[in-house]
């Protein structure tokens, strides 16, 4: 229920009379302002005697009922929201690949290649110069890349307008269309909480992991983006998940972490490879035992870098090895 603003006014369509002391509105029955909209806007009520006071039965909906998302989409007239992972935010027309008529028939041979030849243009009508076809090409290319890497769809839209902020500043002349989106892509990641490590984008990426990072520091600087370094307990879930620990291993790890790092043993670390050996350390701790090798396949970091940091992390929590 939405609270109405108070106001000074007499209630027209229901003829009932509303109590007027310094503009405040209040209800006929127990001179109360406590009155509330509801959530489809069709009455206002009283919040203490429950007195209709206004009445409005308005159905804002369509004039269509539904039992089920498929049989929503069927009869939805209306066409997919906007999206900034295309280079034309989805406004366009697009053929279906489908080779039947609004009845689900199927097309003759004549109209297959008729529709055939019309999918041809209408994909070259969609880009007017070679500027919409390479920003169509990046986003393609950070769609791809964020498909490999599991990440949402609102990391994938953070990624591409961060594409089209570099574009309208200029900041892509002299870089690859490659190396730009998937700096973006990182970029997004870490904005929205979701890390992933170069290494990992690096994976997925046709360009090499130190052209990513000189990028990405490029943009990040040129478009003021404020980032954080990244907490290595974000790791810990999906790198858990991967080595199949149970949840114990989880909850003694981010202890870990959180134990050193109060103790400054996190700066100037790398996160993956300090979640990784937290995890290591909570996993001998629990009984869980996973080797360093097996770690490190998952973390995408080497084991001298996994036992370096867990000899640092049980001498600091006074733990004996």
């Amino acid at each position: 229920m939405e609270r109405l603003p108070q106001q000074k006014e007499r209630d027209t369509e229901t003829g009932q009379e509303t109590t007027e002391q310094e503009g405040v509105r209040s209800c006929p029955e127990c001179d109360s302002t406590a009155l509330a909209r509801s959530a489809d806007e069709s009455e206002i009520s009283c919040e203490d005697c429950g007195l209709i006071l206004e009445e409005e039965s308005i159905d804002r909906g369509p004039e269509w009922r539904a039992f089920n998302a498929a049989e929503r989409d069927s009869k939805s007239r209306v066409g997919a929201p906007t999206t900034q992972t295309m280079h034309d935010k989805g406004l366009t027309t697009t053929i279906d690949w489908k080779n039947q008529d609004a009845y689900g028939r199927s097309l003759s041979s004549e109209k297959r290649s008729q529709m055939n030849r019309l999918r041809k243009w209408q994909e070259r009508i969609r880009t007017k110069d070679a500027g919409e076809r390479n920003l169509q090409f990046a986003l393609s290319e950070t769609d791809r890349m964020a498909s490999a890497l599991g990440v949402p769809r609102s990391v994938r839209e953070v990624a591409s307008v961060l594409y089209r902020r570099t574009l309208d500043e200029d900041l892509i002349r002299g870089r690859s269309i490659e190396g730009v989106a998937t700096s973006t892509l990182y970029a997004a990641c870490r904005m929205e909480g979701i890390p992933r490590s170069l290494d990992e984008i690096a994976a997925v990426s046709r360009v090499d992991r130190m052209e990513i990072g000189r990028t990405y520091r490029y943009i990040s600087k040129e478009l003021s983006l404020e980032m954080q370094p990244v907490d290595p307990k974000k790791y810990v879930p999906r790198f858990c998940s991967e080595l199949e620990l149970p949840d114990e291993v989880q909850s003694k790890a981010n202890e870990i972490i959180d134990t050193t790092a109060e103790k400054g043993l996190l700066s100037g670390k790398s996160p993956t490879g300090y979640a990784a050996a937290a995890i290591y350390a909570a996993a001998l701790l629990c009984n869980k035992k996973k080797t360093q090798r097996e770690v490190a396949d998952v973390a995408q970091v080497t084991e001298v870098t996994i036992r370096n940091r867990y000899q640092e992390q049980i001498a600091e929590m006074g733990i004996h090895d």
